[in-house]
């Protein structure tokens, strides 16, 4: 993916709490760059675990708004990680990423208690919509108590 698709437009990150804070898990190298990229700037922490078992440490250090991850991990899957979240004080949205986003996948994430699920490619307007919009949950139902 080039840089160029993730072009410089950061008004919509803003419109949550800032800054947010994501944790990725499971991403390779050049996945974790692009979304660095959609992603970029003093309104966003972006923090990476390798796999789930490194992921729910972070999350307890980090207290992310967002997590992303990929639907299949080395130790286990996205099922797997959400279950694991649960276990928080406040936790995360949680958001598969996957080159093969399709409706069956969606629904699964939406029905089993996901946010939401972003296709690869990433494209910044995309990924700074739906992580806004992740993280805007969180601020408000950390309001609602």
């Amino acid at each position: 993916m080039s840089a160029s698709a993730c072009i410089e437009v950061r008004p919509q990150l803003l419109l949550a709490p800032a800054p947010v804070h994501v944790l990725t898990v499971g991403f390779t190298d050049s996945d974790y760059r692009d979304l660095g990229r959609c992603l970029n700037g003093p309104e966003c922490r972006l923090y990476r675990a390798g796999a789930r078992r490194d992921g729910l440490p972070l999350a307890r250090r980090h207290c992310p708004d967002v997590v992303i991850c990929e639907p299949s991990l080395p130790d286990g899957g996205w099922q797997d990680l959400l279950a694991d979240l649960q276990s928080l004080p406040r936790p995360p949205m949680l958001i598969v990423c996957s080159l093969w986003a399709d409706d069956r996948l969606w629904a699964e994430v939406l029905n089993i208690g996901g946010y939401d699920v972003l296709m690869k490619p990433f494209h910044q307007d995309e990924v700074s919509r739906v992580v806004n919009m992740a993280a805007r949950q969180v601020s408000w139902k950390k309001q609602r108590g």
